[in-house]
């Protein structure tokens, strides 16, 4: 009796002994990045400032990198409706909640987010002059918790500008544009230039929102060749204003980007917003994963430049389209 017991003691030790190495293992495993280690799950703030095509895009693209790079993350996505005021309160909203990381989808939301902290990390993208907007102080030197990928890429305008003069033969060409959005401004004053370069005349006329933008179309009627459209979130969400004008009165209309361009526009030099936003969404991800911080990584420009010819467009607008412009880039036919 006396030995059975002793017996089942040793059994019982050598258990306990054996349980207590495979529990020390086990957590071993789980702190070197083992299938029990729980993976964090970051929030993300995205602020848009309003709803159109190419902002859409990017906010798309932006997910979709994070995703690819194996980052687990709950999006909060919030839309300005282009109104400024309201990314402020965004902005504030995702620094009470402690979010990990802002996403700042164009200027007004990377200025408000900016303002709101200067702690938590902020990606920006659809921004054109962000040194002038003054979210960073250069392309090769981002702010402490800031940087990003800029819409503008120094030969997009000059590629359609020249389209316009060259091919065109537009003497006169209007902009609409809301003075009120600083990257508008900027590109305003360099469409300028390069018309004034060209011997031609620039045509300005300012909204301050989307109800203004038909009106102001209408107004360069019998004053332009051609009407040209910035990358101004006020005047792209209400597009479709300038392109029944441009129709009816066969105005050609020519626009900043490619998203504008397939709904309605003759051309655009630009690159795919989607893949701007990947971009941003790649710098995301390093500072996520802990690999860098904001003020590591340099601000980018667009990976890709094209300059594309919409043929039902110009159809649409009385612009006869020849088969020579193939060479000066490529034609998108609505597919």
């Amino acid at each position: 009796m006396k030995k059975t017991v002793k017996g089942l003691s040793i059994a019982l030790a050598g258990m306990l002994l054996l349980a207590g190495c495979g529990s020390k293992e086990s957590s071993g495993d789980t702190k070197q990045g083992g299938t029990e280690k729980e993976k964090k799950t970051f929030t993300v703030g995205i602020s848009q400032f309003a709803p159109h095509p190419s902002l859409d895009a990017a906010t798309e693209g932006f997910q979709k990198a994070l995703k690819d790079k194996g980052i687990d993350v709950k999006f909060d996505v919030q839309n300005a409706q282009a109104d400024q005021n309201n990314t402020q309160t965004i902005a504030k909203n995702f620094v009470g909640d402690k979010v990990d990381l802002i996403f700042a989808n164009a200027t007004p939301s990377a200025i408000a987010a900016l303002n709101a902290t200067k702690d938590i990390p902020i990606i920006f993208t659809s921004v054109t002059d962000p040194v002038g907007a003054g979210l960073v102080e250069a392309f090769d030197k981002p702010g402490k918790n800031i940087t990003g990928t800029t819409d503008n890429h120094p030969e997009a305008t000059k590629k359609t500008i020249s389209f316009i003069t060259e091919e065109v033969k537009a003497k006169n060409v209007g902009v609409i544009y809301n003075a009120g959005e600083q990257n508008s401004v900027v590109q305003v004053d360099e469409v300028k230039k390069l018309v004034e370069e060209k011997g031609a005349k620039l045509v300005e006329v300012s909204v301050a929102n989307t109800s203004e933008v038909k009106q102001a179309a209408e107004s360069l009627v019998g004053r332009v060749d051609a009407i040209y459209v910035p990358t101004d979130n006020t005047v792209v969400t209400a597009l479709d204003a300038v392109i029944a004008v441009a129709n009816s009165k066969k105005i050609p209309l020519f626009v900043g980007e490619l998203d504008s361009m397939k709904k309605g526009a003759v051309a655009a030099s630009g690159f795919s917003y989607y893949d701007l936003g990947y971009q941003s969404g790649e710098m995301a991800a390093e500072i996520l994963s802990g690999n860098k911080k904001a003020s590591d990584i340099p601000v980018e420009l667009p990976k890709s430049l094209k300059l594309v010819i919409n043929k039902k467009a110009a159809e649409a607008q009385g612009l006869t389209v020849k088969e020579e412009w193939s060479s000066l880039g490529e034609f998108y036919d609505g597919n």
